[in-house]
């Protein structure tokens, strides 16, 4: 695995919270209607990353793909594990998770909060998954994510079509350098927002629906 591969599922895999604010992103990428951003952190060596894109999928569908946490191995880059920690109620879960990285990196490995949330009125959907401390004791050889803030919007348009905003700024600890990881920003979330697209279009997201999103 390349350090280009490592830094794709780095930048698109941990976890979902909040960067606030609209101004000072610049445009790094555009491919099949993916939009990626990047934004100077004053906090961080590494840049936030927004990503913008629309899905031929309903809210429900998306929502459920997110909560398929077996799923994730499949569409999420160099996803080793994922598994359910706790279930809070129907949108809302802990989960863990460990990523695979090559020789000598250590792997990496976070727990997430995920909480979904739909305004009754505009139908928008907010998926927030922040990684949070303890549930699972730290393991030997594999370094703990404690910081990322990221927030998923999930905003519907004509019938089965959603327009997507993800925003991340993430702090992959370890030896992993931030130019590296700002330099291939673009590459992870693109990679794995055409993946979404392909795992959506299998059977088992067809006719979704949730007891907790209005579609």
């Amino acid at each position: 695995m390349t350090y280009k591969n490592v830094v794709s599922f780095l930048l698109i895999y941990f976890s979902f919270s909040v960067v606030y604010g609209q101004k000072g992103w610049n445009l790094i990428s555009e491919k099949e209607g993916i939009k990626v951003y990047s934004k100077a952190i004053e906090t961080s060596k590494v840049k936030a990353v927004r990503v913008e894109c629309v899905i031929q999928a309903s809210a429900a569908q998306l929502v459920y793909l997110l909560m398929d946490l077996p799923a994730a191995t499949n569409w999420v880059s160099h996803t080793k594990s994922c598994s359910l920690v706790k279930q809070i109620s129907p949108s809302e879960l802990f989960y863990y998770s460990e990523v695979g990285l090559p020789w000598p990196l250590e792997n990496r490995d976070f727990v997430a909060h995920i909480k979904v949330t739909q305004d009754p009125d505009t139908k928008i959907v907010t998926v927030n998954a922040p990684a949070v401390p303890g549930w699972v004791s730290d393991k030997k050889g594999i370094v703990r994510i404690t910081h990322s803030i990221g927030h998923w919007v999930i905003s519907p348009l004509k019938q089965d079509w959603v327009k997507v905003e993800y925003t991340l700024q993430v702090d992959p600890g370890g030896i992993i350098p931030a130019w590296m990881v700002n330099m291939l920003a673009a590459q992870g979330p693109t990679e794995s927002f055409k993946n979404m697209r392909k795992q959506l279009r299998l059977p088992r997201y067809k006719n979704i629906n949730l007891p907790f999103i209005i579609n």
